[in-house]
C-alpha cells in the first residue's frame, strides 16, 4: 500500500476516535467529512449549546504534495500529537494554521 493510501487511513481512523467523543454541554454532535478525491478531511462540531448554535471546525487535515498538512487545530491536546502517535513521524507533518516563516521554527515540516 502507498504512502498516501495509508494516511488516508490513518487520517480516517483519527476522525472516527474524535467522533466518539461527547460533550458535557449542550446538544453537539462531531460530524467526520472526508473528501478522498481533494484529500480534504475535517471534523466539525455541529448543534445547540443553549440557545447558541454552534457550527465550527475541530481540526482540518488535507494530502498535500505527500504530506499532512493541520490546516486548523482546535483539539486540547493537538492532532500533531495524536498522528505521530498512529506512526506518521514530523518530518510528514507540516502546521498549515503556522505562516510559512513561522513554520521553521517548529519541530515539524515546513512545506
Amino acid at each position: 500500500m502507498d504512502r498516501q493510501a495509508d494516511y488516508r487511513r490513518m487520517i480516517k481512523q483519527l476522525l472516527y476516535q474524535h467522533t466518539q467523543i461527547g460533550y458535557s454541554h449542550g446538544e453537539i454532535e462531531r460530524l467526520a467529512i472526508c473528501d478522498a478525491a481533494n484529500n480534504s478531511y475535517l471534523l466539525l462540531a455541529i448543534g445547540w449549546d443553549g440557545n447558541r448554535r454552534v457550527h465550527s471546525v475541530v481540526f482540518h487535515l488535507r494530502i498535500r504534495d505527500g504530506k499532512i498538512w493541520i490546516e486548523e487545530d482546535w483539539t486540547e491536546n493537538g492532532v500533531a500529537g495524536e498522528l505521530m502517535e498512529l506512526g506518521i513521524p514530523k518530518d510528514q507533518i507540516v502546521l498549515g494554521f503556522h505562516s510559512p516563516f513561522k513554520r521553521q521554527y517548529t519541530e515539524f515540516a515546513v512545506a
